[in-house]
């Protein structure tokens, strides 16, 4: 038998679809609360602001690339394409937000870090001093993952991450 999830995981849910369905901008709390039947006092035991209610969502993305990042040597490139697609396949409604929200992740202080990981990603797959061609090609790379995720949702996952992959490895060739 399973339980109903606790308040606060309801809250992030229906927050969740509604950053996606509204974008985050056009999302009050107040939509929130009304949306699941609970008053904005009884949201704001859980959340202090949208902000927070924001940075709950996104940190466990954050949360799963630093632990993906940390420690990490550098592997093959297919391989190390493979699990950071992995990784951003779990959070790919996540990105459709990063997309409508980047300037409050800027004041949020989040967008930083995000850079920071892409930065790590592109030295494991590039080395410590790749050309400025290759940095470009690496963006490409990984920014066609990242579209990928949010574009091909609803594709299966295998067959997104095979074609994905391999557009990716392809982007890498000089």
């Amino acid at each position: 038998m399973t339980t109903a999830p606790d308040t606060r995981t309801r809250i992030q849910e229906v927050a969740r679809e509604l950053f996606l369905k509204q974008g985050v901008q056009n999302t009050s709390l107040k939509h929130i609360a009304d949306r699941l039947g609970i008053t904005k006092p009884a949201l704001y035991y859980h959340f202090a602001s949208r902000d927070d209610l924001l940075k709950s969502i996104i940190q466990p993305f954050l949360d799963d690339m630093e632990a993906f990042l940390a420690d990490r040597e550098p592997t093959g490139r297919r391989q190390l394409l493979e699990e950071y697609f992995d990784v951003i396949w779990r959070h790919r409604d996540v990105f459709t937000v990063f997309l409508q929200a980047s300037a409050t992740l800027v004041e949020l202080n989040l967008l930083d870090r995000i850079w920071e990981g892409r930065k790590r990603l592109i030295t494991l797959l590039l080395g410590p001093d790749p050309s400025t061609a290759a940095r470009i090609h690496a963006t490409v790379a990984l920014g066609g993952l990242s579209d990928c995720v949010m574009e091909h949702a609803t594709v299966p996952f295998d067959e997104v991450r095979t074609v994905a992959v391999e557009a990716a490895l392809n982007a890498l060739v000089l």
